[in-house]
């Protein structure tokens, strides 16, 4: 807001003020995964780039191979857009739903969102099942059965039908494709109730040694560019 602010507050007439200045958007390629979200932060859907022309300012959104239909999202409404670039750097797009089906989400008026917190660690989009543990749990023998939904090297967003508090420190472990199990300690830093009975959690990684942070980077750059080659080799984009 303060970047707006000071784009419109320099002139001192009370004339039209000027346009934003747009800045160019990142390469966008057919068949990338994007994330939608509510600009404060609750994911709407995740879907994959069709029919994009370079130097658009629209976009759509198609449901991914293998998923069923997506959720109508009101026309007219400001969205935030998440996705991860060629070059593995994360970035956010702001735009307005042009129109929305259960197949497609078309988006206009897309321009880059200028994210002033901390957020440089990309997020993988995963959606699979994981398991907490407490800490005096050394043997694991009382799992609680949760959803990964996505993770960076510093941390993970996490579904439960259990109840958190902030600032709880839990022992996190999951399973990524056909890669070795990972056990992670963290601290829960955030919590929402995403729906009635159902939890969301912001898990902070307790600090990563060397080797397993490199361990965990390379898995999910791995997993990236796995997901990216499987969408090129697709000719006309039929699944």
């Amino acid at each position: 807001m303060g970047f707006l602010s000071s784009m419109f507050g320099r002139s001192g007439n009370h004339m039209a003020a000027p346009a934003e200045p747009q800045m160019p958007l990142p390469d966008l390629y057919n068949g990338m995964t994007l994330d939608m979200e509510t600009p404060e932060g609750k994911r709407l859907l995740t879907g994959r780039l069709a029919g994009y022309q370079f130097g658009q300012t629209q976009l759509t959104l198609e449901r991914l191979p293998g998923t069923f239909s997506l959720e109508i999202q009101e026309v007219g409404s400001t969205v935030v857009v998440r996705g991860i670039s060629s070059s593995m750097a994360q970035f956010f797009l702001r735009g307005t739903i042009q129109e929305s089906t259960r197949t497609a989400c078309k988006l206009k008026d897309v321009r880059v969102k200028v994210i002033t917190e901390h957020r440089n660690n990309f997020r993988l989009q995963v959606g699979i099942p994981a398991t907490m543990y407490y800490p005096s749990d050394l043997a694991m023998e009382n799992p609680e059965q949760c959803v990964l939904v996505d993770i960076s090297s510093s941390g993970a967003c996490i579904e439960s039908e259990f109840l958190h508090a902030e600032d709880e420190v839990l022992r996190l472990k999951v399973k990524l494709m056909d890669y070795a199990p990972m056990d992670f300690l963290g601290e829960i830093i955030r919590v929402l109730e995403y729906e009635p009975g159902k939890f969301r959690y912001g898990f902070l990684f307790a600090q990563l040694k060397e080797s397993e942070l490199t361990e965990l980077t390379r898995t999910l750059y791995n997993i990236q560019v796995g997901n990216r080659q499987t969408w090129v080799r697709s000719p006309d984009g039929h699944w």
